[in-house]
Formats: structure tokens, C-alpha cells, sequence
């Protein structure tokens, strides 16, 4: 640790503010994985402490990356690292797939699988048949133990016969059983969380988060996935590639 300690030294001989050396520092550590998603970071003092700053110098870049989202406070207990997803919106990947990529460790807890009469929204959007039956998951999505989102996906039961044979990813099983989903439309807005979907993410009611609303087409362009997720905002990002 001592080595890292001196990697994150501000220079007192640099016309930047210490604090913004600091920041800047601890952000590359971060994102080096020097500590992972939820951990800790030391105190303030700590800092202060270990790389002879003061400690208002070490708030103040502590402040800098809260700001940026990269960590956040809880009452009574210190600083933590928050996870990010950065998903790309150009390219057709599952939950598990992304996390994975960005180095998490993906995980599920399931809250409801099971075979339903399809509803009014989803005969109109999968274009069932009113007396169809549709496979209806939701599950909390989780990288690094750490809850992401809250996924709802519903499918005609001609593709997903049996929901609970469903692992940690939907994707994979219906590549396995012949139905895979190959393009898709998603649909991004911002919405206030209603009390279920907060207390399930673990953030208050009525905070801000993304829901995205996909449609997913197999090879012979028939709509088979409905999906619903309420992102957390503080833990997702969205890029998009623009070209001329």
C-alpha cells in the first residue's frame, strides 16, 4: 500500500489545486480497480494522514469525485465506491454479458417466474393472441452484490415453456434453445420510482430512474421479449457512438 500512497501524492510544485491532483488520482485508482464496487475508501483523516495533506484538502476532492458519481456517502458509515455500469447503446447485450465485460461479478435475485395471461400492453406489443399465455420474470439485478436495477421481462410461452429453467442469463437460454433474441428497440425515460420499485433498488420513493422498455425480435422478426428495467441513475451510464 505504501507505494499507492506515494502514486496518489499531490505536488505541491504544480500550479493545480492539490485537491484537484487528489481527485484526479483517486479517480484513476478507482478505475483501476484499486478498490472495488461498495468497498471503502480510508477516512479523510487517513488521508490526510498518509499523504501530509489537510484534511480539507482531501474533502474537498472527496467532494469532486461525489459529484461525479464515483462514490458516495452513507450516514454513519464512510465513503464508498459506486458501481458503474457503461452500457454501450449500439450493440445488443445481456445484463450479464455487460457486467461481465466491465469486470463485475453479475448475480440475480428472483422475485417472481411464472406463466400468466398476457395483458393488455403485452398482447399489443409481442402481437399475442388474448387467449396466449405469456412467461413473465422479475428479478433484482445485481453486480458485485450491489442492486442495479429491477428487469421485468415477459415472453410468449412458445419461446420460454418453462421460466424457472432460466439461470443467470435470459440471453444465453434462449441462444441454447434455438430463439435467440437478435435485434431489439429500446425506448430510455427518465421516471420517479413508485414505492415497490424503490424499496427493491434500495433508494427512497419518488427518486430519479431510467426505465427502458425493449422490444426483442428473433431471426424471423417476431417480437418474443418484452422487457422493463428501472435503473438506478447514480449506477448506469448510456453512450452512444455518433459519426458523420
Amino acid at each position: 500500500m505504501e507505494n499507492r500512497w506515494q502514486a496518489l501524492k499531490p505536488d505541491e510544485n504544480l500550479s493545480t489545486p492539490l485537491y484537484l491532483q487528489l481527485s484526479r488520482k483517486l479517480a484513476d485508482a478507482i478505475n483501476a480497480g484499486w478498490w472495488q464496487a461498495d468497498e471503502a475508501l480510508p477516512s479523510e483523516r487517513t488521508f490526510s494522514e498518509e499523504l501530509g495533506i489537510s484534511r480539507v484538502t482531501a474533502r474537498k476532492a472527496m467532494d469532486v469525485l461525489l459529484e461525479q458519481g464515483m462514490i458516495r456517502r452513507r450516514q454513519g458509515s464512510g465513503t464508498f465506491i459506486t458501481p458503474r455500469l457503461e452500457q454501450p447503446l449500439s450493440r445488443l447485450t445481456g445484463f450479464t454479458e455487460q457486467l461481465r465485460l466491465r469486470g463485475f461479478v453479475p448475480s440475480s435475485v428472483w422475485l417472481e417466474r411464472g406463466v400468466f395471461p398476457p395483458s393488455n400492453e403485452e398482447v399489443i406489443k409481442l402481437g399475442l393472441s388474448p387467449t396466449s399465455m405469456v412467461a413473465r420474470l422479475k428479478r433484482q439485478r445485481l453486480a458485485d452484490g450491489v442492486v442495479m436495477a429491477i428487469e421485468m421481462s415477459t415472453m410468449p410461452v412458445a419461446y420460454l415453456p418453462d421460466p424457472q429453467a432460466v439461470g443467470t442469463s435470459l440471453y444465453a437460454h434462449l441462444d441454447a434453445a434455438g430463439h435467440s433474441v437478435v435485434r431489439a428497440l429500446q425506448h430510455i425515460r427518465a421516471v420517479n420510482a413508485s414505492g415497490d420499485v424503490a424499496q427493491l433498488a434500495g433508494i427512497r420513493p419518488g427518486e430519479a430512474m431510467l426505465l427502458i422498455t425493449r422490444i426483442g425480435f428473433n431471426a424471423d422478426n417476431v417480437a418474443i421479449e418484452l422487457t422493463d428495467t428501472y435503473c438506478r441513475n447514480d449506477y448506469y451510464d448510456f453512450v452512444a457512438e455518433l459519426k458523420r
